[in-house]
């Protein structure tokens, strides 16, 4: 028996030299590589290069214009006080959520975890219509948030929930509970290990699923398009502003306001990037 054991490598080996069996190695050669960017440029680069010259079929003195126009300053100004309203916000409550799906068990637990993930398979305007039904003109429970900043905030809380809580839920499972209690043994408060053990942990995640839940909100339209009430200076956001160029037929404007959203995105992705990459040297030092 132990002889089969140990020839087994040997005559796989002696195999593969031969030529026999194929050698792993885990990447997909030339020919994915040439697949992978082929789709990428499909679906992503051409659509976003047609963009960009969009915005720019008036000249760069257009796109300026476009972007400065009064209307849409406020529409970006909307858009990005109310998105950094909601990543705060959702930091918090995100935070919260997944701490008590990883360290508290109670009735129902696996349900609010599915929950969680609920707004990803929604189709957003039922969002919409949902939260303008509670909240709206006709509001069964009193609070009406119909056209104002509240409804607005309210509507992206729900769609970028998740962002957070899936980033952060991962971490907290992985979080080494011995130390935390070898602090509490030493006489530290749940404060104090929360503030110097756990949280600098988290932090990485944190900041990440805020910077995707701020640029998912950026570019939302569908659980807004209802309850929000698409008042220009108030209400209105850039992807209602950009809708409302195309029904008038200003395409240029559209994509230059567009484009203006796509920057910001990025840069928050960058960012995002950036941030991670340094929080996982970081810990690699640390151990």
């Amino acid at each position: 028996m132990s002889e089969t054991t140990s020839s087994t490598p040997a005559s796989a080996s002696s195999r593969r030299r031969r030529g026999f069996l194929p050698r792993v190695t885990g990447t997909v050669g030339p020919l994915g590589i040439g697949i992978a960017t082929l789709w990428l440029s499909i679906i992503v680069l051409l659509p976003l290069a047609a963009l960009a010259v969009a915005s720019v079929e008036d000249g760069l003195g257009g796109f300026v214009d476009a972007v400065t126009a009064p209307n849409a300053l406020a529409a970006l100004r909307v858009t990005v006080l109310v998105s950094a309203a909601v990543a705060v916000l959702n930091v918090v409550m995100g935070t919260l959520v997944a701490w008590v799906l990883v360290r508290d068990e109670f009735p129902g637990k696996k349900f609010v975890n599915i929950l969680i993930d609920l707004p990803f398979a929604l189709p957003t305007i039922v969002a919409s219509i949902v939260l303008l039904s509670l909240y709206g003109p006709d509001s069964p429970l009193g609070i009406h948030l119909n056209a104002t900043q509240g409804g607005l905030i309210v509507a992206l809380a729900f769609v970028t929930l998740p962002f957070v809580v899936r980033s952060v839920q991962p971490v907290l499972l992985e979080i080494d509970r011995e130390v935390e209690e070898a602090a509490a043994s030493m006489g530290a408060s749940n404060a104090t290990i929360f503030r110097r053990i756990v949280l600098p942990t988290l932090m990485p995640s944190i900041v990440s699923g805020a910077g995707l839940a701020f640029a998912r909100a950026i570019g939302e339209y569908g659980s807004i398009v209802l309850i929000g009430g698409n008042i220009p200076g108030e209400t209105q956001v850039a992807s209602q502003y950009i809708q409302q160029q195309i029904e008038i037929d200003r395409q240029q404007a559209a994509a230059a306001v567009s484009v203006t959203l796509l920057a910001i995105a990025f840069v928050t992705l960058f960012v995002l990037r950036v941030v991670s990459t340094r929080g996982q040297r970081r810990q690699e030092l640390d151990r």
